[in-house]
């Protein structure tokens, strides 16, 4: 399963956020820095229509939905990557992550106290933005200085490679840009990988806004402030929410949770669409099956082939794939199920060179 951390400065509603992201209340949340020390971690379900109407289409027994892995990780500040405020621990929870969760203040209110005396998101974001790119420079250079030192017997052309690369790395983040936010082939990435390297990871801004001021959206002043931060870039995304109402919505019944969103001028959960544009962010893509005993949401990345697919069900599957009969979420909802899908001939017979399409219900025929 993979795994998305939130991070951000001290204070900003990250365990208020993750516990709602959770519904639970693993994470402490309190009104002074580091509360958080020890990274809490729980599965958060991806919210998929699609799921709850092909399971009604199946009369199905159960549902099982997507779902991804959340890291509550503590507080960053300035000269974290020096080591302030147990920085290089946090910085080391951050390295275990497949994606960044930002989530930066933008509300007002001095009941909450902010640990730089103001609120300011741009700045909040470039103090973070430094730390990890502070952090992955000292790393490279490290690695640049085993190279340099490694034994005789390392091929020189791979050795030259690598130094490129990390020169490469190393200019991008003296340009102030994170890793992320370049081109990197398949060959390039896979080298670098092992260096773990923060700013290599796709983020995602969640900015935290008042709940009165949820309605605003981008209009906000403090997050337009942001989304100009972020204007042009095709590596990141960004999303408006409020982590209190968050909170306070599981204590709803569900349709008291839609009426009171509607009545903030909402209209959906924040945190639904995080946990979308997480899923997004990740390059996950979903594939259904569908049938009496259960409809279940299958994760795969955007690309694989239908044999990857298979293979996230059962090794087996993969290994002994003949075929893939596929239909789009759209035709199983028109048609109702793989027997009429069949009739009115709309049911396609894949093979191994099919990529997966997000959507699709699929049963395998395979041979083991």
């Amino acid at each position: 399963m993979l795994r998305a951390g939130i991070v951000g400065l001290p204070n900003v509603g990250k365990s208020t956020l993750f516990n709602a992201l959770t519904r639970s209340h693993k994470a402490e949340a309190a009104n002074y820095p580091f509360c958080t020390i020890t990274p809490n971690v729980g599965v958060v379900e991806v919210p998929d229509p699609r799921l709850v109407r092909l399971a009604e289409l199946s009369r199905s027994q159960r549902r099982i939905p997507a779902a991804i892995e959340l890291v509550d990780i503590a507080g960053l500040v300035a000269g974290a990557s020096q080591g302030e405020g147990l920085g290089n621990q946090f910085l080391a929870h951050i390295r275990e992550v497949d994606a960044v969760i930002h989530l930066v203040r933008c509300f007002t209110g001095a009941e909450v106290h902010h640990v730089a005396g103001s609120v300011d998101p741009v700045r909040d974001i470039e103090i973070i933005h430094t730390e990890l790119a502070l952090a992955d420079l000292a790393t490279l250079e490290r690695q640049r200085e085993k190279n340099r030192k490694g034994p005789q017997s390392r091929a020189d052309a791979r050795s030259s490679l690598l130094s490129g690369w990390m020169e490469k790395a190393t200019e991008i983040l003296n340009r102030g840009a994170p890793l992320f936010s370049v081109g990197w082939t398949a060959e390039e990435k896979e080298a670098l990988r092992p260096f773990h390297l923060l700013t290599m990871k796709p983020a995602l801004y969640a900015c935290n806004v008042a709940e009165e001021e949820l309605c605003q959206g981008i209009q906000n002043p403090l997050v337009q402030g942001v989304a100009q931060l972020l204007e042009g870039r095709s590596d990141s995304e960004l999303v408006v929410l409020s982590s209190q109402l968050e909170a306070e919505l599981p204590n709803l019944l569900p349709e008291e949770r839609q009426s009171y969103l509607q009545t903030l001028g909402v209209a959906e959960s924040g945190v639904d669409g995080l946990i979308r544009a997480t899923y997004r962010l990740l390059g996950l893509r979903t594939y259904f099956t569908t049938g009496e005993k259960e409809t279940r949401a299958w994760t795969i990345r955007a690309g694989d082939r239908a044999p990857q697919a298979a293979g996230v069900i059962h090794t087996d599957f993969e290994r002994g794939f003949i075929a893939a009969e596929c239909a789009s979420f759209e035709e199983m909802d028109r048609f109702g199920s793989f027997p009429r899908l069949r009739e009115a001939g709309k049911l396609r017979v894949e093979g191994k060179d099919y990529v997966v399409a997000d959507g699709d219900v699929i049963e395998f025929r395979f041979n083991v």
